[in-house]
């Protein structure tokens, strides 16, 4: 049911700026911009061998990554990145586990065009976890 780690997320107030160094001292492949409306972020992506980082920067005051940026001015790890291969099945599995979604419970289209969808910190020992359709 679990895939391999898609991503591991970084909050941060400028992603382009925070993704620079992977390109520069790593050679990571660095991904443009791309703002995502429906989620409140700006996402711009480092892509390893092995991953991605995703650095993650607020879309406005309203962002739900707003306050989080606000207390971690440095920056800081928000959330790792599953695939899942049906995503709706394991959302069921989950819920019925005790676990809690954000949002509505629906999947919505993340940054690489596939649907993901977010559960609460608390269920998963403090980590914010995020599957998406593999």
């Amino acid at each position: 049911m679990l895939g391999r780690l898609n991503h591991v997320a970084i909050a941060v107030r400028d992603a382009e700026k925070a993704a620079k160094i992977y390109g520069v001292a790593f050679g990571a492949e660095i991904s443009a911009a791309l703002p995502l409306p429906e989620h409140g972020v700006i996402t711009v992506f480092a892509v390893l061998p092995n991953t991605k980082i995703e650095f993650i920067q607020p879309l406005g005051e309203t962002s739900p990554i707003a306050k989080f940026v606000e207390r971690n001015a440095d920056g800081g790890i928000h959330h790792v990145c599953y695939e899942v291969p049906d995503i709706v099945a394991t959302r069921d599995i989950l819920i019925a586990e005790g676990a809690r979604v954000l949002g509505d419970g629906e999947p919505k289209i993340g940054a690489h065009g596939k649907p993901v969808l977010f559960f609460h910190p608390k269920d998963f020992s403090g980590a914010l976890v995020e599957i998406e359709q593999s």
